[in-house]
């Protein structure tokens, strides 16, 4: 045994497990508590020059129109929304290319230029600001994905947590929010979050791998600049096997044969793309994703306009919407474990692990449909109070959402694979997201702002979601009766694993 085994090994596994948590918890998706920023932009005047004075009727008072304000803040967040989820194809790359330490010094670089320009810049620097930190948060959560290997058992569980976190760090704008009512100014609270980085460049060094976390993990695997001179090839060693994930795998072939790996039994990058798998999966993603971003991007016109433009109860029902979001940390977890659900019990006869890890996604992708489906319904609605369930579903089905997207991909396609295919997941989703702002013009517009036909219409579009979890059950039932026969007939677990379905 060397020194980079035993007890330093399991506390630096726990150290990166933790520190990795606070690094979502509290810096990697702040741009989503954007209503909460967007409430103190408006307070600094940002894009103030759109409101226009409209003349009262028979002498009656003036007032005043800021649809136009609403509407350029929501383009705002469309195109930093989509400019997040465009790069990820090419961020998903860089770090199966390159390695956690580049992917993480390029996110660093990238969060601590944004939030220096929010702090030091105007309102014409806004989305290429907030694209910065969009961008960088979501390579911290993408290098952070990986922990999860380190805990096999509780895998899903940890990336699910992750992706709560993530979804939860979008109340660091809410506390943004309530210091700037206490007198602490914009700039000051972004200044501090460009030192933060500070911290990130210390957890990069120290507890996280040059390259990647393997999945499974080879004995006494470590990473790290402290292993100790006199130990270097232990270092050396687990970096290497880091570097060439190893995994037990269902090929998602998209034609009708299996068809033999295009390199030492690899499978091919574009046949996970073309399989019907990743086909399901994207549509999942991206209906629902597009359903979070709208409510989102759209949230502060909405309830100016169901509080009849009463500024106390909108910061009210903000303050209310950032609270809940704190609460993605909590939901998240329990996907998680229903996704853990099978692990420590033992194998059916033929079934590998991957296969008894698909059949437990199918419920966690079903509850995820059905939470985005209520969540539709209530946001429909537009009674103010009701507001507080929406808020409450969506951060549910958010935290279920990207955790599900994540740890299915892990899941159902090889590892060597997993920073390319999240990317494209992400990219493609972000094109059915930029409907977005077209959407809100068309409520702005010929709608008259009221969005109930077009809140209606999403809702129906929803239950396209459903098709992803029932073809993954209808897989896993077809998977589970071929096993079946060939154990009847005494058949080898090699002769079922060449005739499985294709993806």
């Amino acid at each position: 045994k060397t020194k980079c085994s035993g007890v330093g090994t399991r506390l630096r596994y726990w150290l990166t497990l933790a520190s990795g948590m606070l690094e979502c918890l509290c810096f990697s998706g702040v741009v989503f508590g954007y209503a909460s920023l967007v409430f103190v932009l408006k307070e600094d005047g940002y894009f103030s020059q759109l409101c226009v004075t409209v003349p009262g009727i028979n002498s009656t008072l003036n007032s005043t129109d800021c649809s136009r304000q609403d509407e350029q803040f929501s383009l705002v967040f469309t195109i930093t929304s989509f400019v997040c989820n465009v790069l990820n194809l090419v961020n998903g790359y860089i770090f199966d290319q390159f390695g956690t330490m580049a992917t993480r010094l390029m996110a660093i670089s990238l969060y601590t230029t944004g939030t220096l320009l929010v702090a030091f810049s105007s309102a014409e620097l806004l989305c290429p600001a907030l694209s910065c930190i969009a961008v960088g948060g979501i390579l911290l959560l993408m290098t952070n994905v990986q922990v999860g290997n380190l805990f096999a058992t509780h895998r899903s569980t940890i990336i699910t947590l992750y992706n709560g976190a993530f979804d939860s760090s979008s109340a660091v704008f809410f506390v943004i929010k309530v210091l700037y009512e206490q007198g602490i100014s914009l700039r000051t609270s972004f200044v501090v979050l460009s030192f933060c980085s500070i911290i990130h460049l210390v957890r990069t060094f120290l507890l996280m791998p040059k390259s990647h976390i393997p999945y499974h993990l080879p004995e006494y695997y470590t990473y790290g600049l402290n292993c100790g001179k006199g130990n270097a090839n232990c270092a050396k060693q687990s970096e290497r096997t880091g570097g060439t994930a190893v995994t037990v795998s269902l090929e998602p072939t998209g034609g009708d044969k299996t068809s033999p790996a295009p390199e030492q039994g690899m499978v091919s990058f574009w046949s996970c793309v073309l399989s019907r798998f990743f086909m399901w999966h994207l549509l999942w993603f991206s209906i629902m994703q597009l359903r979070h971003f709208l409510f989102i991007g759209t949230l502060n016109s909405m309830l100016s306009r169901l509080a009849n433009r009463d500024s106390n109860l909108v910061s009210q029902y903000t303050n209310a919407f950032a609270v809940s979001q704190l609460c993605g940390v909590l939901c998240a977890p329990w996907n998680g474990l229903i996704m853990d659900r099978h692990k420590g019990k033992p194998l059916a006869a033929g079934e590998t692990e991957q296969e008894a890890d698909l059949h437990s996604s199918y419920l966690s992708l079903f509850l995820t449909s059905l939470q985005c489906l209520l969540f539709s319904m209530c946001a429909s609605i537009p009674l103010l109070p009701l507001q507080y369930l929406t808020f409450i579903l969506q951060v549910l089905n958010r935290a279920f959402l990207y955790g599900g997207n994540a740890a299915f991909i892990s899941i159902a396609f090889p590892a060597y694979h997993f920073g390319k295919l999240y990317g494209l997941m992400m990219s493609m989703s972000a094109v059915i997201s930029l409907l977005q702002y077209p959407f809100f013009t068309l409520i702005s517009g010929a709608l008259g702002g009221d969005p109930l036909v077009l809140d209606i219409a999403l809702t129906l579009v929803t239950l396209l979601v459903f098709i992803h979890p029932i073809d993954i059950f209808i897989y896993c039932r077809k998977l589970a009766r071929l096993r079946e026969n060939y154990t009847k007939t005494e058949a080898t677990n090699d002769s079922i694993l060449v005739t499985h379905p294709t993806f």
